[in-house]
């Protein structure tokens, strides 16, 4: 079983790049959902802070609140700049040994109404308990909101929670008319299923859980009729090649399509190109830029001795690096599954916009 401390080790790594180790990869490491129920409520509320940003409703700001003082907020999304004070949505963050039930949940519920009587923060227009495990009870209650709001308000007068009992009879009947107002469809539970499948969406997922798989892979970009601008570097190198090897024929881009090697080619080295585009696309949005950079690092590394020796011209050039950069060793990172031997191309086809890979060079032919 894995203890506190191994499961805070597993989670957010100290540096933007995590390497996996031989041993690590081969290794039975226990699934993101056997870790998560072992943080402790600081480092749980953080998982949670990294994992709202990441659903569908676009917040201005996602704020953590949990600590002493915190009156019931954990993690708060923001709809407007109005933050406590406009709309907004509060995420309670409960990690419990057992399954959170409806007398844990009704006890937050209700220091959220004494709050937001005492004038703390306008009632929040959604409540998502959040935890490792829900209990199919509390799960039924709060899935018919006006039989949990009745069970709500049966409750109020007997409940023996300080935030409750320090009340008089007059403030408590204030109270139990402003949760008797309330639409209590805002209260809502979440699965840890859900959030670890969402969760591996976020830049964050690559460095709590190093170990684990992305559930998807980057998706892929058709290469445009018309060359971008942003091609437009190792679209030239790659026009200097044909310059040189069709002299008579191609003197600039628009030649290319008419000798058929050399269009064929172009095509491929754009497929290329989009390949290794889709994987950085993909890094930005599902890991850390480091984890791309370090796919470029590792392929540049290897080829850039091959692109040093002499070779008869620059089509020759480009072939030998194109052969060495698909037997280059990766550095293994949570990245390295997805590195095609397209993509591996396409990567030469950066270097080279950003001129660190040149194909031609005076004085070869």
């Amino acid at each position: 079983m894995l203890n506190t401390q191994e499961a805070q080790s597993a989670s957010a790594g100290q540096s933007p790049l995590t390497v996996l180790p031989p041993t690590l990869r081969m290794a039975s490491m226990p699934p993101p959902k056997k870790i998560v129920p072992f943080y402790d409520p600081d480092e749980f509320e953080e998982f949670v802070k990294e994992w709202v940003p990441a659903l569908e409703t676009r917040y201005t700001r996602v704020e953590r609140h949990g600590g002493s003082g915190d009156h019931g907020i954990d993690v708060a999304g923001y709809l407007s700049q109005q933050k406590l004070d406009g709309e907004w949505h509060n995420y309670q963050c409960k990690r419990y040994s057992s399954a959170l039930t409806w007398s844990i949940a009704v006890v937050e519920m209700r220091k959220m109404f004494v709050s937001a009587w005492a004038g703390h923060f306008a009632v929040p227009t959604r409540y998502v308990f959040v935890a490792p495990a829900i209990s199919r009870a509390l799960s039924r209650d709060l899935a018919k909101p006006t039989g949990s709001k009745a069970k709500f308000l049966a409750e109020f007068d007997t409940a023996k929670d300080k935030c409750v009992t320090v009340l008089t009879p007059v403030q408590r009947q204030e109270i139990r008319d402003l949760a008797a107002g309330t639409d209590f469809s805002m209260f809502e539970c979440v699965d840890l299923d859900e959030m670890l499948e969402l969760h591996s969406t976020t830049p964050h997922w690559a460095a709590r859980f190093p170990h684990a798989q992305l559930s998807r892979g980057p998706e892929k970009i058709v290469p445009p009729e018309q060359h971008g601008e942003f091609e437009s570097r190792y679209v030239q190198h790659l026009l200097d090649v044909y310059r040189e090897r069709y002299p008579d024929t191609i003197s600039n881009l628009e030649h290319v399509s008419g000798v058929a090697a050399a269009d064929a080619h172009l095509k491929r080295q754009r497929v290329a190109f989009y390949a290794a585009e889709s994987l950085r696309v993909f890094a930005r949005d599902a890991t850390t830029p480091e984890y791309f950079e370090q796919v470029m690092e590792d392929v540049y590394d290897i080829v850039v001795e091959v692109a040093d020796c002499s070779h008869p011209d620059g089509w020759e050039r480009h072939g030998a690096v194109m052969n060495a950069a698909g037997s280059v060793q990766l550095t293994p990172t949570i990245l390295t599954p997805f590195v095609q031997p397209s993509t591996r191309k396409g990567i030469c086809h950066h270097l080279a916009n950003m001129d660190r890979l040149i194909w031609c060079r005076k004085g070869e032919k």
